[in-house]
């Protein structure tokens, strides 16, 4: 009864908290980790202590890890996946090109036994007794003792050995730029289990899903090892090397290894780099929030652009907390340890830094990742146009503030994307998983470039005023969850008064496209037509014969409504209808659709008209 009652009054919570969203509940996992690093050998032993709470109506009998690393072996589902797809990631590949070059070879298939990674249980236990399980390449099947019922809390108990790969992607030793240790997806991490089920996709190199908790973790090092990565640091005069205050370099304390104690809360994920060489920086940001910087110091052209991070970091924490919402942690850092960028809890891990510009702008891109990804838990598996094209758009509004861009559309190149790639003939509705897209190319310009588009077009929709506030109001009612398609739409209707649905099931569900064009103006007749099978609402401008101008609104009847705007609003345009004609009252000399380019039209050729006098 009592377990019934706690079941009762969590569902109420999580409903109360999260959005009104009803039924909601997630489940909740809090690690204990302590990690021996054998730097030398590049292994490491673990001992995982994890209390594991189900807050789902349904009763358990078995839960899944994720054992990541193991990926990174010869014939793995990523390595095959290499072989297979036509246009694998060069990163990781030996003889960049496709896979029909002859010479073509995944690097994962190279990797020899000492190279390889891998995630290796030595012992499992579910509240102090031995429980079964089996390894299937990348996810750790548990055979619970006693089922885990609705409301209650098991502890498994893990000892493991790992292995660091040789640096590939994202996670690895010694990757381009130098750097010792990459330690993302290091542990076995717990899997996902949500109103859909368990979510046991193997790993190769998408994007992650994770369970909400806290982390409590101490890694032992090599004395000369800096480590920088998510949480906040428990004891910086123990490990010395200046951490607190980078300006006084303490004397290391004596010993071969140095324990670093971390703890995050409230995270789903945890990740960490380090290298005897980095240079550590800390700014304080907005909110007094403490942002660290690691870089190599090899590279003075390098150098010299990591010194200028900080500056620009700051306004790129102010820019996101005033437009997305207010950071909730007190510690983020970036980190010289990738290939490209890739978002962590509390941090990025980033390659390079050659370009300054290219330097800020993965930094801005990874850091409002923090937001789509480690605050607004999307599925990435599923729902990746939310987290990377929210992303690429707030990310790109951003650099044209904080670089001083000055563009119009600050997300041009997503639209360019876009009509690349309706233009190849290749596209797939978003509604595809990450993994199972034919190609990457696709993937990426699906994920991005239409996931941007799809913000900067419902501007146009519902206004732009009315999307500022959505992402607000979205940030607020769906942070520390794992938000849905629904649940974003359910925002904007909510915030507009406009109905959304339709957009979501062209622009999302389908490879519908969007192509108006004007048909024809005859003095004061103007006719427009819909010639693409997506429908819209438009803008409309008008020039006169005397020299004047007019804007107008053409709302789309499914909408059953119109965003704020100081154009003349027009009778609704009803999707069955090829045609719209309306009446000027003066004679038109030019008539353009869509003026500011704010709609992905795909033929924007036929959008304006000048007649003949």
């Amino acid at each position: 009864m009592k377990k019934q009652i706690l079941l009762f009054f969590t569902i109420l919570f999580l409903t109360n908290a999260f959005g009104q969203r009803e039924h909601y509940w997630q489940q909740h996992a809090d690690y204990t980790m302590d990690i021996d690093v054998d730097a030398e050998k590049f292994q490491f032993k673990g001992k995982q202590k994890l209390i594991y709470t189900n807050n789902s109506p349904d009763e358990l009998h078995k839960v899944f890890y994720h054992l990541q690393f193991n990926a990174f072996q010869p014939g793995s589902d990523m390595d095959i996946r290499l072989q297979s797809i036509p246009d694998p990631d060069s990163r990781m590949s030996i003889n960049e090109g496709t896979r029909e070059n002859p010479d073509y070879k995944s690097r994962i298939a190279s990797l020899g036994p000492d190279e390889i990674g891998y995630q290796k249980i030595q012992s499992l236990l579910q509240d102090g007794k031995e429980v079964d399980y089996e390894v299937s390449g990348t996810i750790l099947i548990v055979n619970l003792n006693q089922p885990l019922q609705p409301g209650s809390k098991t502890t498994l108990e893990m000892e493991f050995d790992g292995q660091v790969p040789v640096h590939i992607r994202r996670a690895g030793r010694n990757n381009q730029d130098g750097v010792a240790l990459s330690m993302a997806q290091w542990y076995p991490k717990l899997a996902e289990y949500d109103v859909d089920g368990w979510q046991l996709d193997q790993y190769i190199a998408r994007e992650f899903h994770g369970v909400w908790g806290d982390f409590d973790v101490t890694i032992h090092i090599d004395r000369d090892y800096i480590i920088g990565g998510t949480g906040y640091l428990q004891n910086p005069q123990e490990v010395g090397h200046g951490y607190e205050d980078p300006s006084k370099k303490l004397n290391l304390p004596k010993g071969k290894k140095l324990s670093w104690h971390f703890v995050a809360p409230r995270v789903h994920d945890f990740t960490w780099a380090a290298d005897p060489d980095y240079i550590h920086e800390k700014v304080m940001g907005e909110n007094e929030v403490e942002l660290h910087f690691f870089y190599k110091n090899d590279k003075p052209e390098v150098v010299e652009n990591w010194k200028k991070l900080p500056e620009k970091t700051q306004k790129i924490l102010s820019y996101f907390n005033k437009h997305i919402g207010t950071y909730p942690y007190k510690q983020y850092s970036v980190i010289q340890g990738g290939d490209g960028g890739m978002e962590y809890a509390m941090c990025t891990l980033i390659a390079g830094g050659k370009n300054f510009g290219s330097l800020v702008g993965t930094t801005a891109h990874e850091f409002a990742h923090s937001w789509f990804q480690f605050l607004l838990a999307t599925n990435e598996l599923k729902y990746y146009w939310m987290d990377e094209g929210f992303t690429q758009y707030i990310s790109a509004s951003c650099m044209n503030e904080v670089m001083d861009q000055k563009k119009e559309l600050p997300n041009s190149n997503s639209y360019n994307g876009y009509f690349y790639l309706v233009k190849s003939g290749k596209q797939e509705p978003l509604t595809t998983l990450a993994d199972h897209f034919d190609s990457n190319f696709v993937y990426s310009i699906s994920a991005y470039s239409k996931g941007s588009v799809f913000l900067s077009q419902l501007g146009y929709i519902i206004g732009k005023d009315n999307l500022d506030k959505t992402l607000l109001r979205y940030y607020e009612d769906y942070k520390f969850t794992h938000p849905t398609p629904t649940d974003f739409k359910r925002t904007a209707e909510k915030v507009s008064g406009i109905q959304l649905e339709w957009y979501m099931n062209y622009w999302i569900n389908s490879t519908k496209v969007i192509d108006y064009e004007v048909d024809g103006v005859d003095g004061n007749s103007i006719t427009l037509k819909r010639t693409g099978s997506m429908p819209m609402p438009l803008d409309v401008h008008v020039v006169y014969e005397d020299g004047t101008t007019e804007d107008f609104n053409i709302p789309l009847r499914k909408m059953y409504g119109h965003k704020p705007t100081k154009a003349k609003v027009l009778e609704s345009w009803a999707w069955v209808n090829e045609t719209y004609i309306f009446e000027t009252e003066k004679k038109a000399v030019e008539v353009k659709i869509d003026p500011k380019n704010l709609m992905a039209d795909v033929n924007r050729e036929n959008n304006q008209v000048t007649p003949t006098k």
